[in-house]
């Protein structure tokens, strides 16, 4: 197919890139560069792929990349509550509005299936702290980041084409593991780094529940959804992770620390988070036969072994944050 990917020089697109081309597609990029390009270079002279510099808030660079495409992989966003707080116009204009012009520019152009990546966060908290949420339960988003990607979230869904449009909205569990372009900004990750570089970490609401997904299994999940018939996937939401890796943060500390046995971690309890959710990915399973292939505890060990490594010089460099 041809493919375009939106913010393809990310956390995930860079690692879904690699993934696309090596199954033949062809892939254009249309990425800000915000972070930086050097995630894309080691696919840039892959003649199957095209990169294009631009802006998603321009309607006519959305115009222009959508052309002749077949799928769209929307990733393009101010990601994450803490970049949306500080910045709530332009999430809003980011997230919502160039979003749902990407969806109508889409549809003009003839695009037949659009992914679009959302967020377990959608879920806000869960009512029953001992019950899983799933892709049916009530939506209640407690933050600007998670508000955007509902509301794209059901424009999405709401447009129709007959027989043609095939959207697949694609709510992910908070990510982690190694990335061209990486982040140290992400709870597993994030916690790993400090731990073995500073050997304190100062730990809030430790007894939360969130669910975890190893970025390559993020990317290998679009990769499959835009392999299977348009009858599994249009107008179908799923979530992207595994059920048995949703953890406390004070669970994720305790896989770390045989990495620093003397390390110091304080637990600040909070008795209110506005996000509390233990998530069910068994529609993705079941239905698509998706299976992570690298565990929490696994990617803890890639980050770790990354981390001591020498390979990045600098943790603090705000090209690894968003």
């Amino acid at each position: 197919m041809n493919i375009l990917v939106t913010g393809g020089a990310g956390y995930i697109g860079s690692t879904l890139v690699p993934l696309l081309l090596a199954e033949g597609h062809r892939v254009r990029v249309i990425d800000c560069l915000l972070h930086g390009g050097d995630s894309l270079l080691g696919v840039w002279s892959n003649p199957e792929f095209e990169f294009v510099r631009g802006d998603v808030r321009d309607r006519d660079s959305l115009r222009a990349v959508v052309g002749g495409i077949e799928a769209v992989v929307h990733l393009a966003a101010v990601v994450g509550d803490p970049a949306c707080s500080r910045q709530p116009d332009l999430a809003e204009a980011v997230n919502l509005q160039a979003s749902l012009a990407l969806i109508e520019e889409s549809q003009r152009a003839g695009v037949s299936r659009f992914i679009f990546a959302s967020t377990c966060s959608n879920y806000g908290k869960m009512k029953a702290s001992n019950a899983y949420v799933d892709e049916e339960s009530e939506l209640c988003p407690v933050s600007l980041y998670a508000e955007t990607k509902v509301a794209v979230e059901r424009a999405l869904l709401q447009r129709g084409r007959d027989g043609e449009w095939c959207p697949t909205p694609m709510r992910f569990a908070t990510i982690f593991g190694v990335s061209p372009r990486m982040r140290f900004d992400l709870t597993v990750n994030e916690f790993t780094m400090e731990l073995l570089t500073t050997k304190h970490i100062k730990v809030y609401g430790e007894q939360f529940w969130r669910p975890y997904v190893h970025v390559r299994d993020a990317a290998r999940a679009i990769r499959l959804v835009l392999s299977s018939p348009a009858e599994k996937v249009a107008r179908t939401v799923f979530n992207v992770g595994a059920t048995d890796q949703n953890f406390q943060k004070r669970q994720l500390v305790e896989m770390i620390r045989p990495y620093v046995p003397d390390s110091l971690v304080e637990f600040v309890r909070k008795e209110e988070d506005p996000r509390d959710y233990r998530v069910s990915f068994t529609r993705i399973t079941g239905q698509l036969g998706f299976k992570i292939t690298r565990t929490v505890a696994q990617g803890i060990e890639e980050v770790a072994h990354l981390v001591r490594s020498g390979a990045i010089g600098n943790f603090g460099d705000g090209r690894y944050r968003n």
